[in-house]
């Protein structure tokens, strides 16, 4: 009976933490959201931008040096319908990394809610996704009521 006592201890400790864990990784959700199970509610996950189309610049580091790519992102209750990207290449292997990025994203994002949104590998291109979330970054601070 002990050892049965321990271990629903142990299970209702970890669960704690990972309550915890699961509640301090989504911005804007509701303090409690993750403890009770329940997903947010349209108005609460729509509420912090504004929608609209919003545009910004991204850079990171390739083996050829550093790149930039442009993300225009437009919010429609709180979620994204449109995504454009816009090369930056300095040379042929950035032009052709960032053109398989540009047809990839869409179906990665389209609909998605903008803080949802951090990408690592889109269509081959691993590097440009870096530059892609700076933007991200910059459009979340912008369009943020």
């Amino acid at each position: 009976m002990t050892t049965s006592f321990r271990k629903s201890v142990f299970v209702g400790i970890a669960g704690l933490s990972l309550v915890g864990s699961a509640a301090g990784c989504a911005p804007g959700q509701a303090a409690g959201t993750a403890a009770t199970g329940t997903a947010p509610s349209a108005a609460a996950g729509t509420a912090a931008y504004r929608d609209g189309t919003y545009s910004a610049d991204g850079s990171y580091v390739s083996p050829n040096g550093t790149e930039t790519v442009g993300v225009t992102l437009t919010l429609a209750a709180g979620a994204v319908s449109d995504v454009q990207i816009t090369p930056h290449p300095s040379n042929p292997n950035t032009k052709k990394f960032q053109g398989e990025f540009a047809s990839g994203i869409k179906a990665q994002i389209s609909g998605k809610r903008l803080d949802a949104i951090k990408v690592s590998k889109v269509a081959g291109s691993s590097l440009t996704s870096g530059g892609f979330n700076q933007a991200v970054e910059k459009i979340k601070a912008e369009a943020a009521s």
